[in-house]
């Protein structure tokens, strides 16, 4: 089992900055891959970012050279620069783990992020 828990979310004016983070605890040496999603209301849930253990990203086009994926350990971290209210959203940290050879994805529950123009 792999327990995730995001912080770092809020309100913030177009054109500004927010970090989000997210703490993953248990099993932690069975993630291969951590990432964030968002969902917005009325639309489906989309991936942002994501990083593999051996440090490789891909970023949704939307974000691409606005926001930038990290990883510390057990922690990944999600640096958003140039915040456009399109970015408003529910974002969730995910993370794939094989465990005895099955692959499980977890999720955290969520941190409300909204962008005012």
């Amino acid at each position: 089992q792999v327990q995730l828990v995001e912080s770092g979310g809020g309100l913030v004016q177009a054109g500004g900055s927010l970090r989000l983070s997210c703490a993953a605890s248990g099993n932690i040496f069975s993630i291969n891959a951590m990432g964030w999603y968002r969902q917005a209301p009325g639309k489906q849930r989309e991936l942002v970012a994501a990083i593999t253990v051996g440090g490789s990203t891909n970023y949704a086009d939307s974000v691409k050279g606005r926001f930038t994926i990290s990883r510390d350990n057990a922690k990944v971290y999600l640096q958003m620069n140039s915040l456009k209210p399109e970015d408003t959203a529910v974002y969730s940290c995910s993370a794939k783990a094989v465990i005895r050879a099955v692959q499980y994805g977890y999720w955290g529950q969520g941190t409300q992020v909204t962008v005012s123009s």
